[in-house]
């Protein structure tokens, strides 16, 4: 962790503070930027948590979203007026200011202090203080860390607990995935004693469905999924009629690309998602293989090992054509994590 007594004199007396996370928030942007705004709260602070595009209903229960600002260009000029006028501008679950759209050049030509919390690779150097570590679990698990550090353990409360609690959750896959490791398991033990209800966070996150969610999961799984057995992959590529037809909202595809993994035999699975700006992928892997370094190389992304995501401005049909380009280029890749399981 960078100089932590520079940070301590930041936060010393009351701050206009902004907080923002990165184009559609979830859990783990959610959870961070609410968990630390309250903490700041707590501490005397003014905060304001900006978001750069709206977020899934199933996490509007958590303590401070009433106040969410979200990004629109009705709302430009107030964004900008608070990012101008911040004293300190707290940037969390990013790294890289594109990953905020509009907001990223407002962030970057503020003069307030600039702090980065974030576990994802190849960060931009644009924060005065960062703490960065790509072997975390969740941005929520090192804002717990940085609370700690700031001797601050005692202002954690129930909601800011289970705000934390939240992104970690998720971002391990309900503790299921390889980055659930002994600190995650120490630091939910720490948020559940400090009031964090584990049962009623995952109630509300995984057991709030709409019919019509429901409903376009039968679709999607019957009607919409490809498995391409010999190659270890399957995917969803999901056209806007199709979203329309299940009155498909903001979240309604979480987790989706997931059910597409879980098939016995397969190595990788993708999601490809029709929107007005282009198509939006995500992938997930298992084992060593690269999600992060196709995203990066096919579809203009990043991210994690096993959980990437990218875009591009084609076709649906385009997209998943150089989709199976890319499955031939890392067909050995594939067949190999296979063989391990």
């Amino acid at each position: 962790m960078e100089d932590i007594d520079l940070l301590k004199t930041q936060l010393n007396n009351p701050s206009k503070i902004v907080i923002t996370t990165h184009h559609k928030p979830d859990a783990d942007a959610l959870g961070s930027s609410l968990g630390m705004a309250n903490y700041l709260i707590k501490k005397g602070h003014r905060v304001q948590v900006i978001t750069p595009s709206e977020y899934p209903a199933f996490l509007h229960w958590m303590k401070g979203n009433d106040d969410v600002l979200i990004y629109s260009d009705e709302a430009h000029a107030k964004c900008e007026e608070l990012m101008e006028k911040a004293d300190i501008i707290m940037t969390l679950d990013f790294s890289v200011l594109s990953r905020i759209n509009v907001l990223g050049e407002m962030v970057r030509s503020a003069k307030g202090f600039k702090i980065n919390v974030d576990h994802h690779l190849d960060p931009e150097d644009f924060a005065d203080f960062r703490l960065w570590n790509t072997g975390a679990a969740a941005t929520c698990e090192l804002c717990y860390e940085l609370i700690i550090a700031l001797g601050d353990e005692n202002l954690i409360d129930k909601d800011i607990a289970e705000c934390l609690y939240a992104g970690i959750l998720t971002d391990t896959g309900g503790f299921r995935h390889p980055n659930t490791t002994q600190n995650v398991h120490e630091v939910v033990s720490k948020l559940i004693a400090h009031g964090a209800d584990n049962s009623r966070i995952s109630k509300n996150i995984y057991d709030k469905n709409s019919v019509d969610r429901l409903r376009f999961l039968g679709y999607a799984l019957n009607q919409n999924l490809e498995v391409l057995m010999d190659k270890r992959v399957a995917f969803f590529a999901l056209s806007q009629e199709e979203l329309r037809q299940y009155n498909s909202k903001t979240g309604d595809t979480e987790g989706l690309v997931n059910y597409a993994l879980s098939i016995e035999g397969i190595t990788l699975a993708a999601l490809f998602k029709e929107a007005d700006d282009g198509i939006k992928i995500s992938l997930r892997s298992i084992g060593e293989f690269p999600a992060n370094e196709m995203a990066g190389r096919f579809f203009n992304g990043g991210g994690h090992r096993n959980a990437a995501g990218g875009k591009v401005e084609t076709s649906l049909a385009e997209a998943v054509d150089l989709f199976k380009t890319a499955i031939e280029e890392y067909k050995e890749g594939l067949q190999e994590e296979y063989k391990k399981v």
